[in-house]
């Protein structure tokens, strides 16, 4: 054995001779130390490509799509609900107006068929100033008959002495002055007037007192 004594305790230890040591492939492949560059690139993950690019640009086109796509159809559906409403105000303009031509056209048949029975009134009614329309006498029951259809038409008559002049409703066959008259009045009523409504059938002929001058 050797002597411990025999080395030199001031002598130099020998420096270790470079070159790969135990482990070194270890430490090549193990993690590498912050900030030290691995020879990649780390921002390489945070690139765009061509493709991501494309994708964008189509992904926005879509958008742009979907919102005229949105649009177009509010508007159609504003269209649409525009022209409901004009069609219901023009079917209810249409209802109404039926309504009031089917009103006239009835008034205007009614009023056909009471000028034919005018003539009829007239004869009766002479017959009636001339005393031939007795109660109880068949000619008598005619009249009443007669007289109760043109109620039911809603046929009214007009026309009676002492009524003012109206020359919408009356006409003068004759004017007579009368003194103390203030205003022309009727004097003699030659025949009655008949109305259906609103609707002149025939105006009353009268004898009209006017003021004498």
């Amino acid at each position: 054995m050797t002597d411990p004594k025999d080395f030199d305790e001031n002598a130099a230890v020998p420096e270790p001779v470079e070159g790969p040591s135990e482990g070194s492939d270890a430490n090549a492949s193990g993690p590498q130390p912050e900030g030290q560059d691995s020879g990649v690139d780390a921002g390489a993950d945070d690139e765009l490509t061509v493709d991501d690019i494309l994708n964008i640009a189509q992904s926005d086109d879509a958008l742009a799509e979907d919102a005229a796509e949105d649009a177009a159809l509010a508007d159609a559906e504003h269209t649409l609900l525009v022209d409901l409403k004009r069609l219901q105000a023009e079917y209810a303009n249409y209802r109404r107006r039926t309504e009031e031509q089917r009103g006239v056209e009835i008034q205007r048949a009614k009023g056909e068929a009471a000028k034919g029975l005018i003539p009829v009134l007239d004869d009766l009614d002479r017959a009636a100033q001339h005393g031939d329309l007795q109660e109880g006498t068949p000619f008598a029951a005619i009249a009443d008959k007669v007289r109760s259809v043109v109620e039911r038409l809603g046929v009214v008559s007009y026309g009676e002495k002492g009524d003012e002049f109206d020359p919408q409703q009356h006409e003068a066959i004759f004017q007579q002055p009368t003194p103390g008259v203030q205003k022309a009045v009727v004097l003699e009523v030659v025949e009655v007037g008949y109305r259906l409504g609103d609707v002149e059938l025939r105006p009353a002929k009268v004898v009209v007192a006017v003021p004498a001058e």
